[in-house]
């Protein structure tokens, strides 16, 4: 009788161990952006596309793709060019960021990811930085905000 009982209770275990959930496993933790993490590199390879065309070109696409809250903001580069290279393991949400001197976060979903900014001038390399930048996904599109090298 003992052994029965046991091996029902093992069919039970067993049994609330292979129940089956419906639905779709979701990623989470860095990456689970999904469609956004897609957004959010396209954004730097066009970046990096539009400095290899130089700098008015490269000056067109951060007008383009400055945050639309935050269009009086942008940076003038003058004859530089960034080529920005993000660290995408990095790339994670950042709800409670605000860009400085303002009071509440842009609209949209901010992430944060962290970078290796190369300051060039004429194709040769003034600087190289290593830091975070934020980029917002508004309505489907990737959103920036100019970066200042001088500042």
């Amino acid at each position: 009788m003992r052994r029965a009982a046991g091996l029902v209770a093992v069919a039970l275990a067993a049994a609330g161990c292979s129940t089956t959930v419906a639905g779709t496993a979701v990623p989470v933790g860095p990456g689970s952006g999904g469609g956004d993490e897609a957004l959010v590199t396209r954004y730097f390879a066009d970046l990096n596309a539009a400095a290899d065309e130089g700098s008015s070109a490269q000056r067109e696409y951060l007008r383009r793709t400055q945050h639309p809250d935050f269009t009086d903001r942008a940076c003038d580069l003058g004859d530089l060019t960034l080529a920005i290279e993000p660290a995408l393991s990095t790339f994670r949400p950042d709800a409670r960021w605000r860009p400085e001197r303002s009071a509440k976060p842009p609209r949209g979903t901010v992430y944060v990811l962290g970078v290796t900014v190369r300051i060039r001038r004429d194709g040769a390399t003034l600087a190289e930085q290593i830091g975070n930048q934020r980029v917002v996904v508004l309505s489907g599109k990737a959103y920036g905000f100019t970066p200042c090298p001088t500042e």
